[in-house]
C-alpha cells in the first residue's frame, strides 16, 4: 500500500507519484505516516461527485479524519478549530456542514458574486500597480515575495473586508502564524481579538467593505453575533492571503523556469485569462481535501463505509484526460478544462472570483510592465516552508 502524502520536488508542481496513485483507477486505499489507512480519490468525476455528496462531512473531529502530518494534530488552523467546542475561524465556512454552512454560506455569496468582484477592479489595479512600480524602483535583485507576492493579497482581502491596512502590524503575523504549531493559539486569539475590536468599531462609525456590509446587515438585524462575524473575517483575511500569495510567488516561478511560457504572455497578454487557470492546475497548491462518509457510498465499484476518512486528490485529478491533455506541462496556450483547484460541490471555493480576478491582473501586470523579468537563484536553492498543506516561497530574488 502506498504511502501518502507524496512530498513534492519541485515546488511549483506536484511529485510525479500522482500520476502512478492514478494507474490503478479512480479510487485507492493509502497509508498515512502513522499507518493509518484512508481512500484517495483520483477520479475526477468521482472526486467531483464525494464532494458534492451530502453524506460525506467536512468535520475533522471523526476518529478518522484523514490528517497528513503530526504536527497538523496540535495546529488550531488545521485541525482542533474544526471541532465545534473551538470555535475559530475553522467552525465559519470551512469546518462546518449543512445546515450550518449553508446558513453561513447564503450570508456571502451575494458578496462574491462576479458582479460585485467586479467592483473591486480599480482598486485592485491600483495595489498592484502601486506594488509593482515600488519594487521596480528597488535595486535589483529584489525579493518577489517580500516585496510583491505577500503584500499585494494582503492589501486586496483588507480593501475587500475593509480592514486597514495600515493596522497590519497586529493581524499579519498572526495570520500567518496559525500555521505553525508553536505559538499558533496565541495568534489565533491575537487576531481574533483584532478582528472582534474592528468589529465594534464599525458598528459605532461604518465605513465601506464586507465586515461593514455584514454590520449593517447581519448583525443589526441579529442574524449574527460579533464572535460570528469575526470568525467570517478572519476565515476570509487567511484564506485570501495564503494561498493567493503562494500561487503569486509559485506561477512566477513556474512562468520564469520556462521562460517560452513568459514569453507567449508577454507577446499576448490576452492569453492571461487561460493562463491563470492552467497555473492553477499546473500547480495544484491545495493538493487534496479531507473528509469522512457519515453514511456508506458506493461509487466506482467501491464501498466508502460510514466512519471511513477520505481524500480527494485534486492534484492527481487535475492530471486526467478530461481536464488536460498536456498533464505534466505548463501550457498557457492550451489552458484546461474543469481543473479543481478550487474544490468543488458545497465548499466550492467561495473567494473564487476575487482569486481569479486578481491573478489576473497580477500576471497581465508582470508581462507588460517587466517583460524581461528574470529569477537569479536555482530553484531547487529557493527556499520553501509549509502553512498547512500549502507550499510557500520564504524568497524569490529576481532581476529586470
Amino acid at each position: 500500500m502506498p504511502a501518502y502524502p507524496v512530498r513534492r520536488v519541485c515546488p511549483y508542481h506536484p511529485a510525479a507519484g500522482h500520476a502512478e496513485l492514478r494507474e490503478v483507477g479512480p479510487m485507492r486505499r493509502v497509508r498515512l505516516y502513522d499507518g493509518r489507512t484512508t481512500w484517495l480519490v483520483t477520479g475526477p468525476a468521482e472526486g467531483r461527485a464525494l464532494l458534492a455528496d451530502k453524506r460525506l462531512s467536512n468535520r475533522a473531529d471523526f476518529p478518522d479524519y484523514p490528517v497528513m502530518d503530526e504536527s497538523h494534530k496540535h495546529m488550531r488552523a488545521t485541525r482542533e478549530m474544526a471541532a465545534e467546542e473551538e470555535g475559530g475561524f475553522a467552525g465559519a465556512l470551512f469546518g462546518v456542514d449543512p445546515p450550518e454552512h449553508t446558513r453561513q454560506r447564503q450570508m456571502l455569496i451575494p458578496k462574491f458574486t462576479v458582479r460585485r468582484v467586479a467592483e473591486h477592479r480599480p482598486a485592485i489595479q491600483r495595489i498592484v500597480d502601486e506594488r509593482l512600480a515600488a519594487m521596480l524602483r528597488e535595486p535589483a535583485p529584489a525579493d518577489f515575495v517580500s516585496a510583491f507576492a505577500t503584500p499585494v493579497p494582503m492589501m486586496v482581502v483588507c480593501e475587500f473586508l475593509g480592514i486597514p491596512f495600515e493596522d497590519r502590524q497586529q493581524f499579519e503575523g498572526p495570520a500567518w502564524g496559525l500555521f505553525e504549531p508553536e505559538g499558533a493559539d496565541d495568534s489565533a486569539a491575537a487576531l481574533t481579538a483584532y478582528i472582534e475590536r474592528l468589529v465594534e468599531a464599525k458598528a459605532a462609525a461604518p465605513g465601506k467593505g464586507l465586515i461593514d456590509d455584514l454590520v449593517a446587515g447581519q448583525l443589526r438585524t441579529g442574524e449574527l453575533t460579533v464572535s460570528e462575524l469575526a470568525q467570517f473575517a478572519q476565515a476570509i483575511l487567511v484564506a485570501g492571503t495564503v494561498t493567493t500569495s503562494s500561487i503569486i510567488g509559485l506561477g512566477t516561478l513556474a512562468l520564469l523556469e520556462n521562460p517560452a511560457q513568459y514569453a507567449a504572455l508577454r507577446d499576448n497578454p490576452d492569453l492571461v485569462p487561460g493562463a491563470v487557470e492552467e497555473l492553477l492546475r499546473h500547480i495544484s497548491l491545495v493538493e487534496q481535501l479531507a473528509r469522512v462518509a457519515t453514511e456508506d457510498i458506493e461509487i466506482a465499484g467501491e464501498v466508502i463505509k460510514a466512519g471511513d476518512g477520505l481524500l480527494v486528490s485534486f492534484a492527481a485529478a487535475n492530471l486526467d484526460p478530461s481536464v488536460t491533455d498536456h498533464p505534466g506541462e505548463l501550457d498557457v496556450t492550451r489552458p484546461p478544462t474543469n481543473h479543481l483547484a478550487f474544490s468543488f460541490g458545497i465548499h466550492h471555493c467561495l473567494g473564487h472570483n476575487l482569486a481569479r480576478l486578481e491573478l489576473e491582473i497580477v500576471f497581465r501586470a508582470l508581462v507588460e510592465r517587466a517583460p524581461v523579468l528574470r529569477s537569479v537563484m536555482p530553484t531547487d536553492q529557493i527556499p520553501t516552508t509549509l502553512a498547512g498543506d500549502v507550499t510557500r516561497l520564504l524568497c524569490f530574488p529576481v532581476i529586470w
